[in-house]
């Protein structure tokens, strides 16, 4: 089993402060094997709604939950969205005999049912696949193929893997959307998605999408609201302020998961991925996935201009903001874009992150970096110095 330190200490301090911790995430993330480090699953406290007998036991669930103590689990909980006004009731008892850690897939129903039936009352937590900090910097090439579903990662070979990932792709738009209500076809979403992967990295272009679907701008835009909200994509958004310069306002989208993005682009082995065009667009949407998960920013976003100056990625931690750049070159090199990027948004540091073996400095403040030095060096201040406070910053 690959530990979770994180997600283990991030769901134990809730429950220690909130009395509804909700676990949300795509499906097969992990949050069940979470989740049973807190309750076992063969406890009268473990209800899975999958489970027709621990259905069964919920079809009267004030009496079935009221006697227990402890951290109740109940898995799949977006199968009975009747449950929140319950669980609203029981989290208001004085004093307080249960705690509730409930799981369900990130689809729109769980979260606009949690937050009007709880407001107030729970926390979330977001868990995504394994992280590249999580299996080790010598997994890299197997992470960056397979991404991180624990069933893709952990697979026998990348055949199984890939026939995984197809298997969940297949189920997620036959099985579990329209389980959320979602009235889209089937065949029209898989064309939307496939077609997605060869923009990935881009900045968003509804209309082009449009014409090659041949839908409206308005139904791809609904198409690629979906793919966001049960965690597929990443609708990264733009930062603009007032420079004096004409800035991109349009949103970059990128796959949140490499496996899935290789699966769709048909890159079954790492010798396929090295030869395929959206190579280095593949590489960013992976190193920005990396870095997002080990930062953990308050807020993030990329910078672009109409004059092609440009950035990666700003993280906005604790009000400072840090930038990243992502080039999967052998010897990655100071360009006029990063001076521009350091000087007008004011930025304490710019990382270059490649998947190189040697960290070198370009300019004071701007550094390249390795991948798997960056999420294996310990918190430290800002590199320009310009700080005398003692924050210690994983940027």
């Amino acid at each position: 089993m690959i530990e979770r330190p994180y997600y283990r200490r991030a769901i134990q301090r809730a429950l220690t402060r909130s009395r509804i911790v909700v676990l949300s995430g795509p499906r097969q993330s992990g949050k069940t094997t979470l989740a049973r480090l807190f309750c076992p699953a063969e406890s009268p406290n473990y209800f899975d709604l999958e489970d027709p007998v621990h259905a069964a036991l919920l079809d009267e669930p004030m009496t079935t939950l009221r006697d227990l103590r402890g951290t109740i689990v109940i898995d799949e909980i977006q199968r009975r969205p009747d449950l929140f006004p319950v669980l609203r009731v029981l989290a208001d008892r004085k004093p307080l005999p249960a705690r509730f850690l409930i799981l369900g897939s990130a689809s729109p129903a769980l979260l606009r049912q949690s937050s009007e039936s709880l407001a107030g009352r729970l926390e979330s937590i977001e868990v995504v696949g394994f992280s590249l900090a999580e299996v080790g910097s010598a997994l890299l090439g197997r992470h960056w193929l397979r991404g991180g579903f624990p069933l893709s990662f952990l697979a026998r070979n990348d055949e199984n893997s890939m026939a995984w990932r197809k298997g969940f792709i297949q189920t997620l738009l036959e099985r579990d959307l329209p389980q959320f209500g979602v009235g889209v076809s089937p065949v029209a979403l898989r064309r939307f998605w496939a077609m997605l992967a060869h923009y990935h990295g881009q900045i968003w272009n509804g209309a082009e999408l449009a014409r090659s679907l041949a839908v409206s701008e308005s139904t791809v835009r609904r198409y690629l609201d979906l793919l966001e909200h049960v965690g597929m994509v990443r609708v990264l958004q733009p930062w603009f302020e007032n420079i004096g310069k004409r800035q991109v306002k349009s949103p970059k989208v990128l796959f949140r998961d490499s496996g899935l993005l290789h699966a769709l682009l048909g890159c079954k082995t790492a010798r396929e991925l090295r030869d395929h065009p959206k190579y280095g667009a593949s590489w960013e949407g992976y190193a920005l996935e990396s870095v997002i998960q080990k930062v953990r920013p308050d807020e993030v976003y990329f910078w672009a201009t109409q004059n092609r100056a440009e950035l990666d990625l700003l993280l906005v931690k604790k009000g400072r903001r840090f930038g990243y750049e992502f080039k999967c070159a052998d010897v990655p090199r100071l360009t006029p874009s990063m001076r521009i990027a350091m000087t007008d948004l004011g930025l304490e540091r710019l990382t270059v992150v490649y998947p190189g073996d040697r960290r070198y400095r370009l300019l004071e403040g701007i550094e390249v970096s390795p991948l798997v030095s960056l999420l294996e060096q310990e918190p430290q201040p800002s590199v320009r110095g310009s700080k005398t406070d003692t924050q210690n910053e994983t940027c």
